[in-house]
């Protein structure tokens, strides 16, 4: 049976992470930190407005995936916001890019971190791209979360100490 293209919509994701609202925000907020969980390379301004790039592989490799970066809300230690996967010479927008949500929510252990990344199907992408990019970003983020978890978990205990 094949899938309808709104059902490619959005990936959601609540996780629980060991450290504080703080730690968690400065792992997903930084250059150097989201470097240990998430792409190879990655190089923005943290405030909103500011552009850059992340690079999955060696840069400047053949087959290097880089994909320009904007920072659409930061505000710690609460929520932080990019925009990415959209084509290096435009500016990311709504219709050409996809939205990622950090979402920090303090509990008595942690952080409850609420994810999402949306905008699939604005990208206007044909029904087989579209099934294509969303299962890679599935599997991409049932990879690279568990990973953030992890390294938060243990910023906060050399945080601690």
């Amino acid at each position: 049976m094949q899938a309808s293209k709104s059902e490619y919509g959005s990936i959601e994701r609540e996780i629980h992470i060991e450290a504080s609202p703080e730690v968690v925000y400065e792992v997903i907020s930084t250059p150097e930190h989201l470097r240990e969980w998430w792409p190879d390379e990655a190089e923005f301004e943290s405030v909103v407005g500011g552009t850059g790039q992340v690079v999955f592989g060696e840069k400047g490799s053949a087959d290097a995936q880089v994909s320009p970066l904007t920072v659409v809300e930061a505000d710690p230690p609460k929520r932080f916001a990019i925009r990415w996967v959209y084509d290096e010479d435009e500016a990311a927008s709504p219709t050409n890019s996809l939205l990622v949500t950090f979402d920090l929510v303090p509990t008595d252990t942690g952080t409850l971190l609420r994810f999402s990344e949306q905008g699939f199907r604005e990208r206007g992408w044909e029904a087989a791209l579209l099934e294509e990019q969303y299962r890679d970003h599935v599997t991409g983020w049932d990879y690279f979360l568990p990973r953030l978890v992890a390294y938060a978990a243990a910023r906060q205990g050399s945080v601690a100490r």
